[in-house]
């Protein structure tokens, strides 16, 4: 086990070649540039191949052709990138291509501050690609460790789902440095939990069952026959059709095959949840070690506060959130976007704290955990919108 002091950056690097990473595409954009400088370093050496793109959409569409070749594919942006990748995105999620997507959020709109963090693509995630029809995965660490388990899980997750996977992480986790191990060998990961199965490919004849099934082993073009790989509607075989009927199966199986084998996506971390608090503080990424702070001190104090850090955003996970609790949700945006979903899902009392380009305080936190129990709204947003 190799002991490391590096940023996340460098995580996700170490952990991407350690899951078989075997193509690595990206354009350089702050603060995901320092993925690409690695892998330009360390993954030629493990015997993959770098690639720097003209554009992010040229990177993400190389990361396909990779991944329809046999390798383990990934490929790296931040906010003004990952909104080039809309057209990539729909080709991997209506052909069923695994590659995974990094995308370090930084404070927007558009290109906003290259160097400080933010969480504005929290709906661009589960909606990357026009016309709908289909279901994301979205993994999201708080820190330089999480983002090394998360990128191996993100590669297993990818194959087993045949899609995408976004590691929804923001500038503070890729750029924040903290110690981590590194297994050596696939054998010390899976000790750890992070078990790194062959990269496997699917024999044909029927690449696309218009089941929810998983497990079906990706498409690989040159093993078997017929496999897709454009942006048309598939036959089970592989072939482009405008039958509405093929359509109806094939949006079944990719909205349902992650809906209905979602126990296997959901993550999620409870604090102080034992004794069902009345008031939840509800959070994802660099946040959430706010927030875990500021609930430790709010029981201190003798206010009843549970903490809720979602490592999984979507699907969302709506059975966190029922009716009868008081949440307040803390994001890195001013406009408010997890908080609409926790709305939705608990029909309940909702309440919003967000921070542009920095992380609220525990004092801050603490302020607004006792304005929210005392039935206002926080006092450090004022004139700002609750309901949505």
């Amino acid at each position: 086990m190799r002991r490391l002091f590096d940023t996340g950056n460098a995580a996700i690097t170490e952990a991407a070649i350690l899951a078989g990473l075997g193509f690595y595409s990206g354009y350089p954009i702050t603060p995901a540039t320092e993925i690409a400088e690695n892998m330009s370093r360390r993954l030629p050496p493990a015997g993959g191949y770098y690639l720097q793109a003209e554009d992010e959409t040229a990177a993400f569409h190389m990361a396909i052709g990779a991944s329809l070749g046999g390798l383990r594919a990934m490929t790296s942006t931040s906010g003004p990138g990952f909104v080039l990748y809309a057209d990539p995105y729909g080709w991997a999620i209506g052909s069923e291509i695994p590659v995974v997507v990094v995308n370090a959020q930084r404070v927007g709109p558009v290109s906003g501050i290259t160097g400080a963090p933010g969480q504005g693509e929290f709906y661009l995630s589960r909606y990357p690609t026009h016309g709908g029809n289909f279901e994301t995965i979205v993994l999201a660490p708080e820190g330089v460790r999480e983002a090394f388990s998360m990128t191996i899980e993100a590669f297993r997750l990818a194959e087993r789902f045949r899609t995408p996977v976004t590691i929804l992480a923001d500038q503070l986790v890729t750029d924040g440095w903290e110690a981590f191990e590194v297994p050596e060998g696939p054998g010390e990961a899976e000790a750890l939990g992070l078990p790194i199965p062959a990269r496997r490919a699917h024999p044909g004849p029927e690449f696309y069952p218009p089941t929810d099934e998983i497990d079906v082993p990706p498409v690989v073009l040159g093993r078997g026959t017929g496999g897709a790989c454009s942006d048309w509607t598939p036959t089970e075989e592989g072939y482009d059709t405008e039958e509405v009927e093929a359509q109806m199966r094939h949006a079944f199986r990719l909205v349902y095959k992650i809906r209905n084998n979602r126990g296997l996506i959901d993550r999620s971390e409870l604090l102080l949840m034992e004794d069902d608090p009345g008031l939840v503080l509800v959070s994802y990424g660099s946040p959430s070690r706010v927030a875990r702070s500021a609930a430790r001190e709010a029981r201190a104090r003798g206010l009843r506060v549970g903490a809720i850090s979602l490592k999984s955003l979507w699907p969302f996970q709506d059975r966190l959130f029922p009716r009868h609790r008081t949440h307040l949700v803390v994001e890195l945006n001013r406009d408010g976007q997890l908080v609409r979903e926790v709305q939705r899902a608990s029909g309940g009392r909702v309440h919003f704290l967000g921070r542009c380009g920095e992380l609220p305080t525990v004092a801050e936190l603490l302020e607004a955990l006792g304005d929210v129990a005392a039935g206002q709204a926080p006092r450090a947003m004022p004139g700002a919108r609750e309901s949505w």
